[in-house]
């Protein structure tokens, strides 16, 4: 099964990312030093996120899932810095 899926961090920021391979221990590839410019240390003391799934598919091929990454990063704006983590597509113009 290839999975979009939403993190969501305790400050309320999101990451979206893919995984073709739907393994319940991945949680993406958030730039580290961004999200712990977010935290004190003590908040790390105790952190939880959420994942969640978006979408799946056992059939779109690799581009397609890639397609649909995009998608939804644009859909919920999770590039924009003030709202999430993800770096890419950059943000232009508010979209």
């Amino acid at each position: 099964m290839k999975v979009i899926y939403k993190i969501t961090y305790p400050n309320g920021k999101i990451y979206v990312g893919k995984d073709i391979t739907d393994s319940i221990n991945y949680f993406g590839s958030a730039c580290c030093s961004l999200i712990e410019k977010d935290f004190t240390r003590e908040q790390r003391l105790d952190f939880t996120i959420r994942k969640e799934i978006l979408w799946e598919s056992e059939t779109a091929s690799d581009r397609e899932v890639g397609q649909k990454e995009v998608e939804y990063i644009k859909l919920f704006r999770s590039n924009d810095p003030a709202i999430g983590y993800n770096q890419w597509p950059k943000l232009r113009n508010g979209e």
